[in-house]
């Protein structure tokens, strides 16, 4: 069938070339019974696809019907696609069809598919492959012939990676995919799907349709559209109940669009309102995990120096602080060097000293540990904030260690 007539049925404008290899993809698709994936960001006009494939197949006279898997609670939705028994859950009063029984002979378009919780994807994996289910509650096995259609704007494949898809399902979904480009991949149709909107909407309204200026539609084009073709149609709307003057200029257009970083990534603010761009979303993740790893590393090694030498925590406490002062006078170099040298413990002796002190106090972890809590809360007077800020603990795990030993404050 000829792409244009397809668009003309379903309402599609445009004329990009990765729009038109994804709809003669779903032409040529339809007439069979392969699993069919469409990917694509929010808002392109996944479902439209799955209509299109629909009405072209075999199956345009049976049912067809389209299923946010994000909007289904997890508790519930297992019920909802495969029905369930009488008494099987709390609330369930009498027995009920799920959609792959009421849709037998039909299409289900399982949308927003990579919400699906594990327990449904392995129901959904036998569906796709046996054509058999169960009831919730029911120990029978049902069969159907369903065709599924299903959509996702994530990266399935990232999910397989950490373990919230699986990934023998994610094959079997993906026999044939499509790829719904994004509207800034398609700037050429920008400014037709704006005119097409505007034109419905003054019918709509009764009014006159909004015209562009060059600069105008320059901005259009620019703009990157995180929403796709549903917010340029309310973009469109808005203008046209909103706007007193039918021609609109850059300045005016600009007042409905959203602010946006040319580069379209995350911007991390101080408090003092300066901002720091990053080259990706990922380098904000590595900063975070690399600093919180490194001051993690240190309070382990600050931990057990005091345990091995409970001396040294009153060292330590006059190091930090030292340090602190140093920084505020920006004198942080020469602070660095006498305070690790007076506090210095040697980790390799020389091979000449063969003397050693004999050491006859407990080296038992656990009572170093309680030693060093008890002395904390007796030089902060019993207060326990302040005591676990010294040990360099959260003020619940010492209250927990309090528990452990049996320390009476």
């Amino acid at each position: 069938m000829d792409i244009q007539v397809i668009k003309n049925r379903f309402g599609i404008i445009g004329n990009a070339p990765a729009l038109n290899y994804a709809l003669q993809v779903a032409v040529q698709v339809a007439n069979t019974d392969l699993t069919v994936l469409i990917n694509g960001e929010s808002g392109v006009g996944k479902e439209v696809f799955s209509q299109i494939i629909h009405s072209l197949s075999p199956r345009k006279h049976n049912p067809f019907i389209a299923v946010n898997c994000g909007a289904i609670p997890e508790g519930t939705i297992d019920s909802e696609l495969f029905g369930h028994e009488k008494g099987s859950f709390t609330g369930a009063a009498d027995a009920r069809k799920g959609y792959f029984e009421t849709v037998n002979g039909g299409t289900i378009f399982l949308d927003e598919i990579g919400e699906l919780p594990l327990g449904t994807q392995a129901r959904l994996l036998r569906v796709l492959e046996t054509g058999e289910y169960i009831r919730v509650g029911s120990s029978k096995v049902q069969k159907t012939d369903v065709r599924v259609i299903a959509a996702t704007n994530k990266d399935l494949l990232q999910l397989v990676q950490i373990g919230k898809f699986r990934e023998d399902l994610y094959y079997r979904l993906s026999t044939v995919p499509i790829r719904v480009p994004s509207l800034h991949d398609r700037p050429e149709d920008i400014h037709l799907l704006f005119r097409k909107f505007a034109a419905d909407f003054a019918n709509k309204y009764k009014t006159s349709p909004v015209q562009l200026d060059d600069e105008a539609k320059q901005l259009l084009i620019n703009y990157p559209w995180p929403g796709n073709v549903r917010e340029l149609k309310n973009i469109a709307e808005q203008i046209s109940v909103l706007s007193q003057d039918k021609q609109i200029g850059a300045k005016d257009l600009s007042k409905f669009l959203q602010p946006y970083s040319n580069n379209r990534l995350p911007v991390l603010a101080s408090a003092n309102g300066n901002t720091h761009e990053f080259s990706n979303e990922r380098e904000i993740l590595y900063k975070l995990f690399f600093d919180m790893k490194r001051d993690v590393t240190e309070l382990k090694r600050m931990f057990l120096d005091v345990l091995q030498n409970p001396g040294m925590a009153t060292q330590n406490q006059a190091f930090i602080n030292e340090l602190k002062e140093a920084k505020t006078h920006e004198a942080v170099q020469p602070m660095l060097v006498q305070p690790s040298v007076a506090s210095a413990q040697p980790v390799i002796m020389n091979n000449d000293i063969h003397e050693h002190e004999e050491v006859e106090e407990s080296l038992n972890i656990v009572d170093k540990e309680k030693e060093l809590i008890i002395k904390a809360l007796k030089k902060h007077r019993g207060k326990r904030k302040d005591a676990a800020l010294d040990l360099g603990i959260s003020e619940r795990t010492l209250y927990r260690k309090l528990k452990e030993y049996d320390i009476e404050e």
